[in-house]
Parts: C-alpha cells; structure tokens; sequence
C-alpha cells in the first residue's frame, strides 16, 4: 500500500476540497496521512520523513501556494526524497492563468506533477499511473 502524505498548504482552509482528496485517495488503496489545512513546507516534509511516504499530495484552492512552494526542491535536496513523488493541485493562481505558464513555474520548484484546476479525479488517475510507471509496475 502506497502511503500519501496530504493537505492544504499555507493560509488555505479550504477544508472540504481536502477532505474530499483525503477520501478519493483512501478509496483508491492509499494509505493516507492528512495533515489538514494551514499546512507549512516544512510541516509536509516532516510528514513525508516521519511517514516514509512515496506520495505528497499538496493542494491549494486559494490560488496562494506559489509563495508557500518555492523552497521545495531545496527540501527535497537537503532530505535527499528523491525517491518521493511530489504533486500539487487545485486553483495555483490567484486571477487568469494558464497551465502552459503555472506547470512550467511548479516543476521548477521541485513538483513532479501540477494538476492548475483539473478535475480530482482526472489527477488522481494520472498520479496513479505515473507512481506504476516510476516504480516499474
């Protein structure tokens, strides 16, 4: 069973749009560590070290979590996760923006998938594969 660790990150408490994720997840065989909403960088790393997580599933509904990411891939390089996979989703732009410009700007924090306003269910599916085709299954 595949472990996820999840939440809302920064001054988000969009706590329905994370307890939906937190279900979905669940009902799909993941073993799911929900940090909840207000959630901190470094308080999702913590998670995935003290979890021994594959998955951080972090979400934003309040378009704010740019500020709230930039230093993931320093973390991810000073706790050497190379291992784990890292996705963001939800509304990751405050006003009009474009997949082609907000996925761009996410990978280059660190995140292996950004999902800018597509359906959860879409997203999950292409976690999914992407965490058997990584893993070899």
């Amino acid at each position: 069973m595949k472990k996820v660790v999840t939440g809302v990150v920064g001054n988000d408490i969009h706590v329905v749009a994370n307890r939906l994720i937190d279900i979905s997840l669940q009902a799909r065989g993941f073993e799911v560590f929900n940090l909840g909403v207000n959630t901190y960088l470094e308080e999702f790393i913590d998670a995935v070290v003290e979890t021994n997580a594959d998955i951080l599933l972090i979400s934003s509904l309040n378009g704010e979590a740019e500020g709230w990411c930039r230093d993931l891939q320093f973390l991810r390089s000073e706790y050497e996760l190379k291992d784990v996979v890292f996705v963001i989703g939800g509304n990751l732009a405050v006003g009009e923006a474009r997949n082609e410009d907000i996925v761009p700007k996410y990978q280059s924090y660190g995140f292996d998938l950004v999902f800018h306003q597509i359906d959860l269910n879409t997203g999950l599916d292409t976690l999914e594969k992407f965490v058997n085709q990584k893993r070899g299954e």
